[in-house]
């Protein structure tokens, strides 16, 4: 008993002692911050409030969490609120997405579409798949695409790898196509067996000369591989039209910069165009340069703002010939996204998908040339109603990045250009990609192009029409200030200009 007793005073004193300790360094902690708290003075919040302002910034920090978790309701999240993320998670899971006892989507938001049910839907047996689109009937290698959603240019170097696996891999399972972004052709995107759309950015990653330029030997024996389909040549992209791409010098790693053709630990930093198109005459020298040497279907990607060039574009083409026309454009709304942008650029420059896409439509229409070039439309299309609208619209292919971004694992963190992406998607630190199992992620993406698949259709019945690019612009209203809506035709003929030189330039 005394021993027990001996025992257990000195287990209390070592206990004392310790706890003694901790509170000597806590107090000797809080002593240096506040120390160091009041001789600063470029934070006037911690020089005013030493040791308690710290907590402000703690908060900050935290508020985003909390927002997400706790505070924002199911649709008031930008960029993507919580119901349009859920929908993408349970369809990549293969879960059932369908919702109970009504929507809660506000409907009398001014620019909400509703989409145009008809008294007789298409039964589902005489509906049909949607027939594939040519690519560059005038190359020696056109290209037939068929999916309706595909993977939008995300680099690897944005992108981390198993994220680049999982998306090629789960692009072969689904019958779809997927963009390189600008950041060069990786063993990665080639891996799992899918099509490849090679996109040349200012940088010219992975097809680059010494100097900066164009190399046609590089290019040629890139595009001589049997999985690369076309050639897209960017001029700009959503969130950050006017600037070229930016590659934080914590992700350019040893692996990124030799597929790249950059230095390893630099910023990787694009031009803000390419220095060889300064007008529609040498964009159009650049587009035949390409397709010539790479003997594939070669396009342009860019972002409206002013759009009286296009009417220039088209008299370049007229003089030329058709054959000399893009095979296409991928058009970027100012709504797409990316891993890294200035914020100037990112929430005010460049026209929103829904009201770029429609102008580039009726012009190439009102030329003749939209038989001839064909429309890919990318930019926050990640559910199925924004794709069933961009068809409505007039896009011959829908791509996306985001949207597939979620279907492997994004919880839109918004860590994306801090190499810290909690979920393993956009970052290259290996601890944190340990969770992204290319095998499991790769399935849960061609689940989520099923899914979008079948719910485009389901959509594109109840309007009357066979297929999703059946669906035209009468088929959706877009509702007004005045609570009414107007059919998507009549909405545009209403604000048509006059004639081409009312065009912006």
């Amino acid at each position: 008993m005394e021993f027990i007793t001996e025992v257990t005073i000195r287990g209390l004193g070592v206990l004392s002692t310790v706890f003694i300790v901790i509170v000597g360094i806590g107090a000797l902690s809080v002593i240096l911050m506040f120390l160091a708290d009041v001789t600063q003075s470029k934070d006037a919040i911690r020089h005013n409030y030493p040791v308690v302002g710290r907590f402000r910034e703690l908060f900050t920090r935290l508020g985003e969490f909390f927002r997400q978790y706790f505070f924002a309701l199911d649709r008031e999240e930008m960029p993507f609120n919580r119901a349009e993320r859920d929908w993408i998670y349970k369809s990549a899971e293969g879960r059932n997405n369908t919702a109970p006892f009504g929507s809660t989507r506000n409907l009398n938001l001014v620019g909400t579409p509703i989409f145009v049910n008809c008294p007789f839907p298409r039964l589902d047996e005489e509906a049909s798949d949607p027939p594939p689109v040519e690519f560059g009937p005038y190359t020696p290698n056109p290209y037939l695409v068929s999916s309706i959603i595909n993977v939008s240019g995300m680099s690897y170097g944005s992108l981390s790898k198993p994220a680049i696996r999982a998306l090629s891999r789960g692009a072969a399972l689904a019958g779809c196509y997927m963009n390189t972004g600008e950041g060069g052709l990786s063993p990665y995107h080639l891996e799992g067996g899918c099509d490849v759309v090679f996109q040349i950015g200012t940088a010219k990653y992975g097809v680059r000369n010494a100097e900066g330029g164009l190399d046609d030997a590089k290019l040629a024996k890139l595009a001589a591989q049997p999985q690369v389909k076309m050639v897209e040549i960017k001029l700009a992209q959503g969130a950050k039209p006017g600037k070229g791409g930016i590659l934080p010098a914590s992700k350019v790693t040893r692996e990124i910069a030799g597929i790249r053709g950059i230095p390893r630990g630099e910023a990787s930093v694009s031009p803000n165009r390419h220095p060889e198109i300064d007008n529609v005459e040498e964009l159009l020298d650049f587009i035949n340069h390409v397709r010539d040497v790479s003997k594939l279907p070669t396009g342009f990607k860019t972002v409206l703002g002013a759009y009286g060039w296009l009417d220039e574009f088209c008299d370049a083409i007229e003089r030329r010939g058709v054959e000399a026309a893009p095979d296409f454009i991928t058009l970027d709304g100012g709504d797409g996204g990316t891993g890294a942008a200035p914020m100037s650029l990112m929430d005010n420059v460049g026209l929103p998908l829904k009201s770029a896409l429609p102008m580039l439509t009726d012009v190439l229409e009102r030329r003749g040339l939209r038989d001839r070039i064909r429309i890919i439309a990318s930019g926050k299309l990640a559910t199925p109603a924004d794709v069933a609208w961009a068809y409505c619209a007039g896009a011959d292919v829908v791509n996306t990045g985001r949207g597939f971004m979620f279907s492997i694992g994004c919880i839109q963190a918004l860590r994306c250009h801090t190499n810290n992406c909690p979920t393993g998607v956009t970052t290259h630190k290996k601890h944190l990609q340990g969770g992204l199992d290319p095998k499991v992620k790769s399935v849960r993406a061609a689940s989520y192009v099923e899914k979008m698949r079948k719910d485009v259709a389901m959509i594109a019945h109840s309007c009357g029409a066979a297929h999703a690019r059946g669906l035209k612009r009468f088929h959706v209203r877009i509702v007004q200030e005045d609570g009414t809506s107007l059919p998507l035709d009549e909405l545009l003929a209403l604000k048509r200009p006059k004639a081409p030189h009312e065009y912006v330039r």
